[in-house]
């Protein structure tokens, strides 16, 4: 029996049967074409019998066409183009070798003269502002390690151009308003440029700069006289300097600070050759680089003085001088010996002031005094042979010291007292075994 229909708008004469699988083909059709956005790179299809089929055609989209690195002309062999050295920052395949561009004349913009062109390197010359911000760490940071090559190379980097002859001054300069320890570095450095960066003509300007410069440098530094006269000592010492360089000054100095500096040079040469003083130790060796029996004497010799003298000021400069924070422990140890072996109440009372001043000026940090009070408690058995009072002059000292607040109290509490064991006590066991 057939039946008319309308499928797809359209009247069709069907059988029965067929007429349920085109509503089912249809039905799938409109499946399709609904999601044809998304799956429109498939490739699929419909079979007669309305089931769908996926082909293997690859997706068509943007994307994947950007992804397809196979050749466009439907050649090859589907390898990567020019081998995977064609893409973006890439500078070609490993181990390629490029020669040497060549040089086209018919270029434009070629210049013949420019074919045989070196092209260096320019390093501008240092102007005055600029060559004292430059150089002044460089000197700083020497004071700091003491290498004298390394300031050498970093100097030679630099284009000092007229500038030349001021580093000596500059170096100097500095000096005078460090340590001792820093003007034996200073005078060592001088040596040491001259020759390979600066000039003998150098070192001589420089110091007829600073003899010019002294009434200036006095008002920051009131022994630069002296001092600058010990600098052109060593520096005639160490051959740096020629020796009719003060000669040259004779009758024609005005100022007196020049002449006081060129007086004391005259004064080091003179007794180096008569009394054999040595110029290369006229600045004395740092803190850190003397032996540690030099130390140890010059600390007892300060803390006589002062109890001679009891001048606290004058004290805390020479600690200060000697440049050995690190061993300050040492004249904590040294001040307290000489309370328990004075046996006074006046030694007692200056080294606790002395001290209590040291302390209160952070010359002397809470580790070093710790340091130095924990070393005469472990020394006390053998102290106390030489001086049978030894501990009760300590517990003295220490419970003093407490109380003007120079230790604290764990410090106190860790002092050593001597255990006495009366006869009484040894006799108690005998008689308790006679009772018995």
């Amino acid at each position: 029996m057939a039946t008319d229909c309308e499928i797809n708008g359209n009247w069709i004469s069907a059988p029965t049967g067929s007429i349920h699988e085109a509503r089912l083909k249809a039905k799938v059709k409109r499946r399709l074409r609904k999601n044809s956005s998304k799956d429109s790179g498939r490739g699929d299809s419909l079979s007669d019998n309305g089931d769908v089929v996926r082909s293997v055609v690859p997706p068509t989209s943007p994307k994947g066409k950007l992804l397809n690195r196979r050749s466009k002309m439907g050649k090859g062999r589907g390898l990567p183009k020019k081998g995977g050295a064609g893409g973006k920052g890439v500078w070609g395949s490993p181990g390629e070798v490029y020669g040497e561009d060549e040089v086209d004349v018919k270029d434009p913009n070629y210049d013949a003269e420019q074919e045989n062109c070196v092209y260096e390197t320019v390093v501008l010359p240092l102007d005055d502002e600029t060559f004292e911000k430059t150089v002044t760490p460089i000197v700083q940071e020497y004071f700091e390690h003491g290498d004298a090559n390394e300031v050498a190379e970093l100097l030679a980097e630099l284009n000092l151009g007229c500038m030349r002859g001021d580093v000596p001054m500059l170096a100097v300069s500095l000096a005078l308003e460090a340590k001792a320890s820093h003007r034996e570095l200073t005078s060592r450095l001088l040596s040491e440029l001259c020759g390979c960066v600066l000039t003998a003509g150098d070192v001589e300007a420089s110091f007829h700069k600073l003899l010019k410069e002294l009434p200036d440098l006095v008002l920051d530094t009131p022994g630069a006289p002296q001092m600058l006269g010990q600098f052109i000592a060593r520096a005639v010492a160490d051959n740096i300097l020629p020796k009719s360089f003060i000669d040259g000054y004779k009758g024609r100095v005005d100022c007196e600070y020049a002449r006081a500096a060129l007086d004391r040079a005259a004064v080091l040469l003179r007794m180096s050759r008569w009394t054999g003083l040595r110029i290369d130790s006229l600045w004395g060796s740092g803190g850190g680089q003397r032996p540690v029996n030099q130390l140890i004497k010059e600390v007892n010799l300060l803390l006589k003085e002062f109890l001679l003298s009891g001048d606290t000021v004058e004290a805390e400069r020479c600690l200060r001088e000697l440049e050995v924070p690190h061993f300050h422990h040492e004249f904590v140890y040294e001040a307290v010996i000489m309370v328990l072996e004075s046996k006074g109440d006046r030694t007692l009372q200056m080294i606790l002031q002395l001290l209590k001043s040291l302390c209160a000026s952070t010359v002397i940090t809470v580790d070093q005094l710790r340091r130095g009070f924990e070393r005469v408690y472990l020394d006390m058995a053998d102290l106390s042979i030489d001086v049978p009072c030894a501990y009760s002059l300590l517990e003295q000292f220490v419970e003093q010291s407490f109380n003007a607040g120079v230790i604290d109290k764990k410090l106190r509490d860790l002092c050593p007292c001597r255990v006495i064991i009366s006869a009484c006590t040894r006799a108690a066991p005998n008689s308790r075994l006679e009772e018995a």
